[in-house]
């Protein structure tokens, strides 16, 4: 039989104002607490996190991230956390932070505290940062060995971030079930190095069925910046269960079609969650799923605005030759649309691309 590997962050910990107790979660781990946020989210956060560590005997340092997930930034930002000799990174903000404070903990040797500000992926709960390049463009993934120390979802501080980010964590979660599905029917590996366990998938499916339950519910109580029981449903739903589901579950062709739409420059505008959106119409198409679960698929996007076509993602003007460079980038050797269950050809993702253009219009 194989093996079949489950990974996880060590703490997940999830509800209202748990900023103002970041102090007593990252001690554990270290005494030095080495802080990287970008512009925004630093001078929203800061105050809370001195605030907390402010009379224990931790000490905490502050440094502001470019932006950028890249190499050049991991080690400009780690050349300053040794020399401040931190014991604990803690990435405060989005998917490219967070994957930065990772990046920077296994280079260090060091544990990783990750505090989102949105749940617009599933990023924090991994054991991977996704690095681009200093111009945004997809460079690789750095497999880490581990999951971070500790991920903490302050509630109050994420219903109060932008609804576009809210929904685009849906857009990147909404992959996690069919990705995982189709890595279990073709037998491949996942991100955690082996087969998917039953736990994974059954987290994947809970997802999904999270987000079709409650996803335009917390949508509407967002937009009117207040948090209730379905916006802390679908919190859980883009960060653990996606986390889970995805990592230990499988990826696929949705997250390989992402990573060919960011060769497109009309797409850089687009937050990672909305290309994966697409991603997953266009996987459904390529896999020929049933029509019911497209439809089902395509309106739930449509309710929460996420895009559906080629309009939607600014590039209903591109070439064909444009469209097959994302295809062809969607489907090189070693992406993980291999993981689907037949044999892909950069021809098969480009008339899928189509293909799921022409759904998204239509239903």
């Amino acid at each position: 039989m194989a093996t079949k590997i489950v990974i996880s962050p060590g703490k997940y910990v999830q509800g209202p104002g748990e900023l103002k107790k970041l102090e007593g979660y990252s001690k554990a781990f270290g005494k030095v607490a080495f802080v990287i946020a970008d512009d925004f989210v630093m001078n929203m956060t800061k105050e809370l996190v001195k605030e907390s560590f402010t009379g224990t005997e931790s000490q905490v340092f502050f440094e502001k991230f470019n932006g950028e997930c890249s190499k050049v930034e991991i080690a400009r930002l780690r050349q300053i956390a040794e020399e401040k000799k931190a014991e604990v990174i803690i990435g405060i903000g989005g998917g490219k932070t967070l994957d930065t404070a990772k990046a920077m903990g296994f280079y260090m040797k060091v544990p990783v505290v990750i505090v989102p500000t949105i749940a617009s992926t599933d990023a924090p709960c991994s054991a991977l940062s996704v690095l681009y390049t200093e111009e945004g463009i997809f460079d690789e993934y750095l497999m880490l060995p581990t999951n971070p120390s500790v991920v903490l979802m302050d509630t109050e501080i994420i219903a109060a971030a932008p609804v576009r980010l809210l929904v685009s964590g849906m857009g990147d979660a909404l992959a996690t079930y069919f990705e995982a599905r189709a890595t279990a029917r073709s037998n491949s590996s996942t991100m955690a190095g082996a087969k998917p366990t039953e736990a994974a998938l059954a987290l994947a499916r809970l997802c999904y069925d999270t987000l079709i339950a409650e996803g335009l519910k917390a949508k509407l109580a967002a937009e009117s910046k207040v948090s209730n029981s379905a916006v802390e449903s679908i919190v859980e739903a883009n960060t653990y269960l996606s986390g889970i589901g995805f990592e230990s579950g499988g990826l696929a062709a949705a997250h390989a079609i992402h990573n060919g739409l960011t060769v497109l420059e009309e797409c850089h505008h687009l937050y990672h969650g909305e290309k994966v959106a697409f991603g997953t119409i266009a996987q459904l198409a390529l896999e020929n799923a049933p029509m019911e679960e497209i439809e089902e698929v395509v309106c739930f996007c449509k309710s929460v605005g996420l895009p559906t076509t080629l309009k939607d993602l600014n590039a209903e003007d591109v070439t064909e030759e444009q469209l097959r460079k994302v295809a062809e980038a969607a489907s090189v050797e070693g992406e993980t649309i291999h993981n689907m269950p037949f044999e892909v050809t950069a021809d098969a993702v480009y008339a899928a691309l189509l293909t799921a253009d022409k759904l998204g219009t239509i239903l």
